[in-house]
This record gives structure tokens, sequence and C-alpha cells, in this order.
């Protein structure tokens, strides 16, 4: 048996990379004294404004995870059940995770954003740490005031661990501010990290505000719920789960959006799915459902990116020669001001994730129809775009007066050739009423800035439907889901049959409709299969799964090789890259920079990656 090491407390030091090793010339210049700054921490980091400061650069990476061009978030849909990369006119994005999901090609040039979740995430952290470390010394309004940052320190620092350990399983733990280079880092066990922040969210859960008491962007009490649920159905409480998700459910503060609101509530052939999404809308006081926001405002606080979302999530339609007329000429223009306007309608889309046929089609069929009632996958009214939908516009067709300028495109001609030559990125349907934002800025609109969702109350009914799950509550299970079909007006309603049958498919299915370009789902279908390892519970799929196996024969794979219509069906993109998916990609490959460059300690490799020979038994955080 192997005996892990235990750990009271792990003292480390971040500067602007986590493992960047400091070399510093001891000139005679760099020894004379020089006046100390104005800035420097010993003179800003002295009260409730100082440390607030820090926390608020600390909650603005929100915008930079979910709110920018190939956004971090991305990779959790690339790599899951509901969505691929389709950026495949190059082979650098990792579509063929078999052989370019490496420790080697974890780096910024690869062209995904995983390397994020560890250098960024971890700079995060260090800001959380400051005020954390430093807020007993610092002055303060009131005693609540200080346990208040103190908790939305907690929360966001637990937030990103979640995402770390979700991501990467057992990471160095890091608690405290530090003062110098530190080069000898070990990596913990995931298990001990979670024990740790489900103690730090129980404090934050006593002393952040609600959400009527804060300003938007900042932590709410809801928010610190929302998360600590997520733990507790990690780490099998689901009755705790069930109790706290059912706070903010009853609460008063919160509520789903029901009835139309907001800028667009005037025009009648929209919904109240379309209202939710207007970024003017999010952060109205009569909007109730969000639990947490990023606030992402035009021409404020140095923002020049926008959101992005349509660049991301859109398909590259416009490109001379990607789409054909059914007479083989160019059929696309994304230039500016063409007589069809897709362009400025749909914006210019590059396809860096796109949805699955799951997510496209196969999620929204129940009881033999697909539905187009349900607001969520609505075409009559523009919520959902099809290709088909659209037009052929290119100007050059109107020249030649073919007799395709202006009609609906076709994928097939009458004689089976297919029209379109890169499917992957330039043909599939997408949640328009979810990723358009205006972009007064770009003549070929990309997504402007606009105030976006991290947590909301949605998602809570599924946290507590998924904890019904667990507990084999078939019909409270399916009420919750329910709530939210109801909402978007769908056809069918789930009985607790259906869930008997379903079981966690079910939550996922609805968290897949509801939660699209939203919820961090690899993340999410990691912790799933991590409680099914843990428990032994049966999966619909009749399998039972084991955590001394879980890098080996996990839910993760099977669900994706399930429902997905990529890595298991042999796809290869026009540029050659296959799409393929192993087991042990359940936890992403640490970067070797990271291993190396860390010379008086141990980083654990993951299982299934090169470089596990050099791996120690993880150290057990025990401490406060």
């Amino acid at each position: 048996m192997i005996i892990m090491k235990k750990i009271n407390k792990i003292k480390y030091t971040l500067g602007l990379s986590f493992f960047m090793i400091w070399i510093v010339s001891c000139s005679e210049s760099f020894l004379a004294p020089e006046p100390l700054s104005f800035y420097a921490p010993e003179n800003v980091l002295v009260d409730q404004k100082g440390l607030q400061a820090v926390m608020d650069n600390a909650l603005s990476q929100l915008r930079v995870e979910y709110c920018t061009d190939q956004a971090p978030f991305l990779v959790n849909i690339k790599y899951s059940d509901v969505g691929v990369d389709g950026t495949t006119n190059r082979n650098a994005p990792w579509q063929d995770l078999k052989n370019q999901m490496h420790p080697d090609g974890n780096t910024p040039d690869a062209y995904t954003a995983i390397p994020w979740y560890w250098d960024n995430s971890y700079k995060i952290i260090k800001d959380c740490n400051t005020v954390i470390t430093r807020i007993n010394d610092a002055e303060f309004t009131s005693e609540a005031a200080k346990n208040a940052l103190l908790g939305s320190a907690y929360f966001l620092r637990a937030y990103r661990y979640y995402c770390k350990t979700l991501g990467y399983g057992d990471v160095p733990f890091v608690l405290e501010e530090l003062s110098s280079p530190k080069l000898d880092f070990f990596s913990t066990t995931k298990e001990s990290i979670w024990a740790k922040m489900i103690k730090d969210l129980k404090f934050a859960v006593e002393h952040v505000p609600e959400a009527n008491l804060v300003d938007r962007g900042q932590v709410t009490k809801a928010a610190c719920k929302h998360l600590l649920a997520k733990y507790y159905l990690l780490t099998g409480k689901f009755d705790d789960a069930i109790t706290l998700t059912t706070e903010i459910i009853n609460g008063g503060v919160h509520r789903l959006n029901t009835e139309r609101f907001g800028s667009d509530k005037d025009i009648a052939n929209k919904d109240v799915v379309w209202d939710m999404f207007r970024v003017e809308n999010k952060s109205l006081s009569g909007n109730t459902e969000g639990l947490l926001m990023t606030i992402d405002r035009y021409q404020v606080d140095g923002n020049t990116s926008g959101t992005a979302s349509m660049r991301n999530s859109g398909p590259a339609f416009g490109q001379a020669g990607m789409i054909k007329t059914p007479d083989g000429a160019n059929g696309m223009s994304d230039t500016p001001g063409c007589e069809y306007g897709l362009l400025e309608m749909y914006g210019r889309g590059q396809a860096r994730i796109r949805p699955t046929g799951y997510s496209q089609k196969d999620v929204w069929i129940l009881d033999g129809e697909e539905d187009f009632q349900d607001y969520r996958h609505r075409t009559d009214n523009g919520n959902w775009v099809t290709m088909e939908m659209m037009v052929y516009n290119n100007p050059a067709l109107k020249k030649a007066n073919n007799v395709w300028y202006g009609k609906n495109l076709m994928l097939y001609n009458e004689n089976g050739t297919l029209l379109c030559n890169d499917i992957v990125r330039s043909w599939f349907a997408w949640p328009h009423y979810k990723v358009w934002v205006p972009d007064p800025d770009q003549p070929q609109p990309r997504g402007g800035p606009g105030d976006w969702y991290i947590f909301r109350l949605a998602e809570t009914y599924l946290i507590r439907a998924e904890a019904y799950v667990w507990k084999q509550e078939w019909q409270k299970a399916a009420d919750d889901i329910n709530v939210i079909r109801q909402r978007a007006n769908a056809k069918y309603m789930y009985t607790a049959d259906d869930l008997h049958e379903l079981q966690i498919g079910a939550v996922l299915d609805e968290r897949n409709r509801e939660l699209y370009y939203e919820e961090l789902r690899k993340f999410e279908l990691t912790r799933i299969s991590y409680i099914f390892a843990t428990t032994g519970i049966q999966c619909y799929n009749g399998k039972t799964y084991t955590l001394d196996k879980i890098s080996d024969d996990n839910f993760y794979y099977d669900r994706i090789m399930e429902v997905g219509d990529h890595y298991n069906k042999g796809v290869v993109t026009r540029t050659g890259n296959p799409f393929t998916i192993s087991p042990h990609n359940i936890f992403w490959p640490i970067a070797s920079y990271a291993i190396n460059s860390n010379t008086g300690g141990i980083i654990n490799q993951n299982k299934g990656y090169y470089g596990t020979e050099r791996n120690v038994p993880p150290l057990v955080y025990d401490g406060e």
C-alpha cells in the first residue's frame, strides 16, 4: 500500500507565470536603495479599497475566460460530447487528441486554451491569496465588509480549484501569498483540495451578501451556494446539495425569467429566451436569474475585443468557394454591405467550436419528434439558425444573372454532389439567440462587448435534479427539469419513468439544451465520471466504474463515444487531421515546461501521457 504524504500548509509564489524562474543581475545599480513606490503593496494593500481592487482584477478574468476570441472556456465544449474544434483549416488545433494532446503540445502555440487553466488560473489564485493573506492586517469599514471580501476571495479560489482539479486532477495546492520564488512544488490530491474548498465555501455562504446587496459583477451568496452544491455532488453529499439549491430556488432573491422583459419585449415574434440573452438585459434589476455575472461593457474597463461570441461559435460560411451553388458557382460572401446581409445578421463566424449532431438535432428529438416549439430551438423567429435558412448572397451571382442568387442554401445538389467543401467548419446550426451580440466597431461583426452569465438559476435547478437522480428520486428530478422545459415552451415533459430510464442522461441532455455555450461541459462530465467511479452507482449504459481505473475506463469517454459524431466516426478534416480521443483524456496533460522548471519538487503527470515515471505519491492537505 502506498502511504501518501501529508501536509499542513503549502507556501508558494506566483509572479507573471506560475513556474517562471526569476534571474536577477546583482549589479551596483540593483543594489542601490531606491525610494519605495507609492503603488508598492506595502502602501496600497492596507485597506478595504486596495484589497477590493485586487479582487476586482481577479474577477475580471472571468471576462477573459468567457468573452475573448478563442475564449479559454471553449476547450470545455470542444473536448466533450456537445461540440468539437471546428478550425479545420490547419492541423494545429487538437482534434487528434491521441497524438496531439501531449505534455509538449500544451502550449499557447497549439491554438487551444488548455494552458490558460494552468498558468492564468494560478495567477488568479495568487490574487485571491493576496487578499486572504493580507486581510487581517488591513483596515475595513466594518467586520461584515471584511468577511464579505474574504468570502468572495474564498469563492473565487474555490472556483479556480474546481476547474483545475477537474481539468488536471491532482495539482500543486497553493494557499498563501509568497514573497520569494519557489520551485519545489508537489502535487496534492484533488480530494483533499476539495475538502478545504468546501470548508472555505461554507464561510463564504455565511458572509457574502445576497445579490441585491452587491454590485453586478461581484460575488453573491447564491453563487457561493451554487458552487458549494457542485462540490457536494462531487463528494457524494447529495442531500447537502439539495438543501443548498433549494435555499437558492426558494430564497426569494432569484427567480426564473418567465415573462417578456427588457429592450426587445415589444417585438411580437420573440420570446423570453431571446430577452434573457440581450446584453442590455442581462444586468437589469428586474432580471434576477443571474447568480454570477462578468461585466463587459462597450468602451469600459479597457475592453477592446468584445465577447467574440459569434466568431467563436458561428460557421465560416462566407469564405470564397467554401459553399457552392447547385450549379457549382461560388455561393457566399462575408463582405459588408451585401444585398443579403448575412454577415450583419449572423456575424463572421470562424467555428472555434462547432456543435455536434447531438447538440444540433438529436437532443431536440423527444417522443419521436424534433421540437421546434421549444424557444431554444425555435427557427421561425431566428432564435435557432440552420444553414438552410441562409441564402446564396455572393454579389457575383447577381451580376452573372445566376438563378440561385437569393435562393436558400442546399447541402447537396440534385445529383447528390456535396456543395460544401468543409462541413465541420462551414455547415452547422447554432443557437443564434445566445451568441448574437451587436458589434458596432467591426465591419465584420465578431461579437461585441456585453455582460455574460457565469452562473444562473436554470443551472441551479439542474444541479438539484442531478442530486435527485443520484438518490433515485425520479419524479423530483423530472419536476426540476420540467421547470426549465416549461419556461422554454417545450412540447414534451419528462415523467418519472423517463428519468428512471435515462437517469443522468436526462440531466445532461437538458444541460445541453439550456447551457450550451455557457457551461464548462468537460469539467461537468469529469465531475459526473468521478461520482460514478467513487459511488459504484450503475450508469444508464449498464456499466459500473471504479476510481482505480478512471484513466482507462470512465463515463467521460463513454458518453462522448455514445452521443458524439466526430471522435467516434473516423471524421478527418480537410487538412487530414483525424478526430480521436482516449479514456485518459478525462484529465489533461500537465505541460512539460511546468514540470521541468519545478526543479526542487515533483509535479505528477497524468496517466496516459509520457513522464509518469517520475511521479511520486501526492501530498494530502489536512490543514485548516
